[in-house]
């Protein structure tokens, strides 16, 4: 079994440590932009994928990954996860149907509510406290998912027709125009000192440092790291 997850600030990482050591204490788990992540899913069969939702669509980064390397998912079993700030209607579905076409075989779906990572919408603040119980509830819900998965029963959230078009006519088709103004280059700020953290976290290695100022380039998944 592998573990494979993109996250931005951490919750994704979290959902899928906790996941994958429960189900194999022996498991890799990696972040998606590991130099030797293809190479690692070649030779796993059992593969856990775990991304955020983006206005219950996968980023971008994990759809141009799958599509890219089209080659290495033949027959390969593929439990998708999808964590969200609210709401999901086929999150996991929506990288589901990409692997199904690309020769996977998809065991399941399972989406997991966590603190929201970005909060550029006031419905989606809470209070420290209140993202804590986010977090506890969503600890039992993995400790059930990988009790039910060693029983034999696989999670089949978001991965149904009715999901899907839960998601698409829920949340994708109001959202597309909210994501219209949306650029693959990073606007950095006059607030900049240069200390380099954002280049060292960055997953595409599209920062660098220049002159005591990061410099974006034009590789930007908007990841909110």
């Amino acid at each position: 079994m592998l573990g494979v997850y993109l996250s931005g600030t951490g919750n994704t990482k979290h959902c899928i440590e906790k996941l994958v050591k429960m189900l194999d204490i022996s498991a890799k788990i990696l972040p998606l932009e590991s130099e030797n992540v293809i190479d690692e899913i070649k030779s796993n069969d059992t593969i856990v994928l775990g991304y955020p939702t983006q206005f219950s669509n996968a980023p971008y980064m994990v759809r141009e990954f799958i599509i890219s390397n089209a080659n290495i998912w033949r027959g390969k079993k593929i439990l998708c996860v999808a964590t969200m700030g609210a709401f999901s209607g086929d999150g996991a579905g929506c990288t589901a149907r990409l692997l199904k076409k690309k020769g996977a075989v998809i065991l399941g779906g399972l989406h997991i509510r966590m603190p929201d990572s970005v909060c550029d919408s006031k419905l989606l603040k809470k209070t420290v406290e209140e993202n804590r119980k986010i977090t506890v509830e969503a600890d039992k819900k993995i400790e059930k998912t990988v009790q039910n998965i060693q029983n034999g029963k696989y999670p089949k959230e978001g991965i149904n027709f009715l999901s899907h078009m839960i998601g698409l006519f829920g949340q994708r088709l109001w959202f597309y125009s909210k994501t219209s103004h949306y650029s693959d280059k990073l606007k950095i700020s006059d607030s900049c000192i240069g200390c380099g953290v954002c280049s060292q976290i960055c997953p595409m290695k599209n920062i660098v440092i220049d002159n005591q100022k990061a410099v974006s380039g034009s590789k930007c998944t908007m990841c909110y790291r």
